[in-house]
């Protein structure tokens, strides 16, 4: 018996529902922040300029120069002669009573200035060589720049040879051929960011070496000066001091931003960055002594502020969430530490002035264990 397939009656189809109304969205604060501050492409047609504004970074740097400027202010108003941040901002401009005038102008904004210019070497230097190298871990005074600019300073002071030279100079040569030293050490076919941190940290030691037997073959004397110097210190700055760094900073930081897209490129690795046009060693060695010139500067001018270089390019990466420390904004971090710290070490005993250095290091050793721990748990740390 055969079956044939009836077809089924059509069934009409009911008229589509018209479509609702969307429901109104409401981006909570947190997301709209979030949205404000995302990168951006842009592009111009004159002039012909592309590039990624960054609203962010712009905003970390506008906010750390804003506290900067406040804790240069707030380090020129404390003292045994107190006076008013309205009096402090007109002696500045050379207006109010002669005796306010004469201590801003004369006897505490050299410091200031010394610290502020300082701290934005410092942080230049670091983020440098954090980047050229490709590790949080890289600093100047980690691999071995500021322990020879200090060993020449102290071979001058304990061995009274100065050859017709100031101290400042002395430590801008000890910084420059340790810097020489450790990068012909590290050359083997070109010179790689671990090869430098490695040879650097031998480097440092043999320099702390022998800046301990200075020290202890000097009179008493001799020995207070250097290790007043060697510390960090900002009592006693003059004005040749802040004009020195100045200059250096007004000739090396254009340097430094001018290399920034080279910089950058560094950071995909010699190969990639070679096959995208970058003179791979020649940008290093230019970044090298660029690095160099400004730690060389700052340590002259106040010593080897400790932890500086290390932990402001850090803290600078992760406020203004970028993938590389931003040099500038690093400079800022730099100069907002260096300037917090000296108010600490005025402030935190009375009656006693410590060296800033002694402040940056107990700020800055609590970084450098936790880039350690978080180096190791990333499985790069040795």
């Amino acid at each position: 018996m055969s079956m044939t397939a009836q077809p089924s009656p059509a069934v009409p189809s009911s008229p589509a529902a018209p479509p609702s109304p969307a429901a109104p969205t409401r981006s909570s604060p947190a997301a709209a922040a979030r949205s404000a501050l995302r990168d951006r492409p842009f592009r111009l047609t004159a002039p012909p300029v592309s590039g990624i504004l960054r609203p962010r970074l712009v905003l970390t740097g506008v906010l750390l120069a804003v506290g900067a400027f406040a804790l240069f202010c707030w380090g020129l108003a404390v003292g045994d002669y107190p006076v008013t941040l309205p009096e402090v901002v007109k002696a500045l401009f050379g207006v109010g009573d002669p005796g306010t005038v004469t201590v801003v102008q004369d006897l505490r904004l050299p410091r200031a200035l010394t610290g502020l210019l300082v701290g934005v070497a410092f942080g230049v230097s670091g983020a440098v060589f954090q980047t050229m190298t490709r590790n949080p871990l890289a600093s100047p005074d980690m691999i071995g720049l500021t322990a020879g600019a200090g060993t020449a300073v102290v071979g001058a002071v304990v061995l009274g040879w100065t050859g017709g030279l100031g101290l400042s100079t002395l430590g801008l040569l000890g910084a420059l051929a340790t810097a020489l030293l450790v990068y012909l050490l590290a050359w083997k076919g070109g010179a790689t960011g671990y090869r430098i941190i490695l040879v650097g940290i031998g480097v440092s030691w043999i320099c702390t070496s022998a800046t301990d037997f200075l020290v202890a073959r000097g009179n008493r004397f001799e020995a207070e000066e250097a290790l007043g110097w060697l510390v960090g210190n900002l009592n006693g700055r003059t004005w040749s001091q802040v004009d020195s760094l100045a200059i250096a900073l007004a000739v090396l930081l254009p340097v430094t931003l001018g290399l920034g897209r080279w910089m950058r490129t560094l950071q995909l690795g010699d190969d990639v960055a070679a096959g995208l046009g970058t003179p791979v060693q020649p940008v290093r060695l230019a970044l090298l002594l660029t690095g160099v010139g400004l730690v060389a500067f700052g340590t002259a001018a106040a010593g080897p502020v400790a932890f500086v270089a290390l932990a402001c390019p850090q803290i600078a990466l992760r406020l203004a969430g970028t993938s590389t420390p931003p040099p500038l904004v690093s400079g800022l971090t730099g100069a907002f530490v260096v300037l917090g710290s000296d108010l600490l070490a005025r402030e935190a005993v009375p009656g006693t002035e410590l060296p800033v250095g002694i402040v940056t290091g107990v700020l800055g050793a609590p970084v450098l264990l936790w880039l350690l721990i978080r180096a190791n748990r990333a499985g790069s740390g040795g």
